[in-house]
């Protein structure tokens, strides 16, 4: 017997409860969905505000370092709420997502998101240092680098969504 089938017998009881349950399954599934929707919505908004920023003035950098940094705590609430609902998805049919590449691809983007929040979080902390200093040279230097990781963000974000969307015709 393989690993895999052993897994997949261990979590038989969670298959058979996830699929003969409506509300269990929908319930699940509007969990991942929901901490997709306000996680990500959160990171779009502020990648949005740090593109714009950019190219701003200096009180409307600092003003978005303010924001970039509230906004850390709600993205990490929902991946987390997105976390705990894919590994119950996953869970319940263990022998699909473990084959499928495209569930790979997906964890490969969630683990870019996550690396990229980490060095967007230390680059506008960085940014915020420089702010408070008043070194603008060594601020706006660090703006290029949240240029970057908004776009990586952007990219991301959607592409978990369409890897997600993919999963569902593959399960």
């Amino acid at each position: 017997m393989t690993t895999l089938q052993t897994l997949a017998d261990l979590l038989a009881p969670w298959q058979s409860a996830y699929s003969n349950s409506k509300t269990l399954s929908t319930g699940v599934t509007f969990a991942h969905l929901a901490g997709l929707l306000y996680g990500g919505g959160f990171a779009v908004a502020a990648d949005r505000a740090a593109l714009r920023a950019a190219a701003g003035a200096d009180d409307i950098r600092r003003r978005v370092l303010g924001e970039l940094e509230a906004t850390h705590r709600p993205v990490l609430i929902a991946l987390t709420v997105s976390f705990a609902s894919g590994v119950a998805l996953v869970t319940a049919d263990i022998a699909t997502f473990w084959a499928s590449p495209v569930y790979w691809a997906k964890m490969g983007l969630i683990v870019l998101l996550l690396a990229n929040g980490w060095v967007l979080r230390a680059t506008e902390r960085a940014a915020a240092v420089k702010s408070d200093a008043g070194d603008v040279v060594g601020e706006k230097a660090l703006w290029g680098r949240l240029k970057l990781t908004a776009w990586v963000s952007l990219v991301a974000w959607g592409s978990i969504v369409l890897a997600g969307v993919t999963l569902m015709g593959v399960a």
